[in-house]
């Protein structure tokens, strides 16, 4: 898709000055209207996360550390609950990450919204003046930031030590907050060195049962802004944060990646690469639910299955807890596991929350230990611009049924909408539904951002 939005070059600036000079001048005029649209869709989908995530037991919790702090501006998704802005970006971005089913951006291995908007929402709330359009801008600057960094960053190595939501998360929300309060050049610069700065998140939850990924998110919304109000206060962060001698690739050990951040280098923006998961688990597990279930739609009984062979690339058999075959603890160690995740969609017929909610089922297990990975050459070639998976089972009489996708199978716009009026009228009741998703999509119309959080934001 060609952009209409000005290039940005490597020639002679760090990447900060790259990504600053995108941002200052994205206006939301000379957007797509796709782009525009997905941005819309993307923010749908993180509020209907947020909402149905609120009585998990992380949701809870994020609840009511938030209520601890003073009263302020900004709200706390579907809790009633106003306290300040960085506390807010905080629980709402642990909200947007407790199904596990938050958009995903596969070339940086990333869950861009639930650090983007959870930042701007809180910065809306606290200017009390942002404008729809701008918002809108803003927002796909933190993706293509967000994006950028990572798709340089992150390798299948490094993915599976350092958590790349939480590391790269707050330098794209920081960089959609600039421009939302409208920071100079030099401030944006601020802004994105302070939240290189804020990059953590490591990936031994996994393996131990750990919650503390929900709250990368959080971590990482809640230090964007921080980064954005010290920049707009008039502090001076490193320019060099990102990719100076001892910036943030350069602890990686990639340096020399980092002239590969330039915001539409494929004059394509990021945000539209950007896909809506159907399973409210792994990216990972995606497109293997989706074969297992045809399989399990061929009439298969799951006690004639002797073995299930699951063939997948390399990025995604190796990502923590992916290739885990149980028991399992809890619903997260099962939403990360392939073997997990197929096996209950064969034994249950469905890809859904329900999956997760008892993970000790018997011959769900039973499966599970029977699914054995490999690594596909035609999948391990096409990724990260394909995600494909083969699953086939074997039968105690060694016939075999097997299914094979190419590609996932994301939810479109309107299976977004749909899934946001289904949780919200849950969460509140039909009228206020349609109100919530009406604000969304008057911000193209230039409506307030913050008629959004008064809405959404009540108990």
């Amino acid at each position: 898709m060609a952009s209409t939005q000005r290039k940005v070059s490597a020639a002679q600036t760090n990447a900060a000055e790259r990504l600053a000079d995108f941002a200052v001048a994205a206006d939301a005029a000379r957007l797509p209207r796709e782009v525009i649209e997905k941005a819309q869709g993307c923010l749908t989908d993180y509020l209907a996360c947020a909402l149905e995530a609120r009585s998990l037991p992380w949701g809870k919790q994020v609840t009511e550390y938030a209520a601890i702090g003073p009263a302020g501006p900004a709200a706390v998704i579907g809790a009633g609950l106003r306290v300040g802005a960085p506390d807010a970006a905080f629980a709402n971005g642990t909200l947007g990450h407790g199904l596990v089913r938050e958009d995903m951006h596969v070339a940086s291995c990333c869950h861009l919204g639930v650090v983007v908007w959870p930042t701007l929402l809180a910065l809306a709330d606290l200017t009390g003046a942002a404008r729809g359009e701008d918002f809108l801008a803003a927002g796909v600057v933190g993706y293509e930031v967000g994006a950028r960094v990572g798709r340089a960053l992150f390798d299948a190595d490094l993915a599976a030590k350092i958590r790349p939501t939480g590391t790269v998360g707050a330098i794209g929300a920081a960089a959609a907050g600039a421009r939302l309060l409208g920071l100079s050049r030099e401030q944006t610069i601020a802004a994105i060195g302070f939240a290189a700065n804020c990059a953590g998140g490591v990936n031994e939850w996994p393996w131990v049962g750990g919650t503390e990924v929900f709250f990368h998110a959080g971590f990482a919304a809640r230090n964007a802004v921080t980064a954005v109000l010290l920049a707009k206060a008039g502090a001076f962060a490193s320019p060099t944060a990102i990719d100076g001698r001892a910036g943030l690739f350069a602890a990686f050990d990639r340096r020399d990646k980092a002239d590969a951040i330039v915001p539409l280098a494929d004059g394509k923006y990021e945000i539209m690469s950007v896909y809506w998961k159907p399973a409210p688990a792994c990216n990972y597990v995606q497109t293997p639910c989706q074969a297992a279930l045809a399989v399990a739609k061929s009439g298969v009984k799951t006690q004639d299955i002797a073995e299930v062979r699951v063939g997948s690339f390399t990025s995604a058999i190796r990502y923590p807890g992916c290739d885990q075959e149980g028991p399992f603890d809890g619903i997260l160690e099962a939403k990360m596991s392939i073997q997990y995740s197929v096996a209950a969609t064969l034994v249950n017929g469905v890809v859904a929350e329900s999956n997760y909610a008892k993970v000790d089922s018997a011959e769900v297990l039973r499966l599970a230990k029977a699914t054995k990975l490999s690594i596909d050459p035609q999948f391990e070639r096409v990724f990260p611009a394909k995600q494909g998976a083969e699953v086939t089972v074997v039968l105690k009489d060694g016939s075999q049924i097997g299914e094979r996708r190419d590609d996932i199978r994301p939810v479109d716009r309107q299976g977004v909408r749909t899934r946001f009026l289904e949780t919200a009228t849950q969460a509140f009741d039909k009228e206020s539904a349609a109100e919530i998703l009406a604000a969304v999509d008057a911000l193209s119309a230039d409506g307030a951002a913050s008629e959004i959080t008064r809405l959404a934001g009540r108990a």
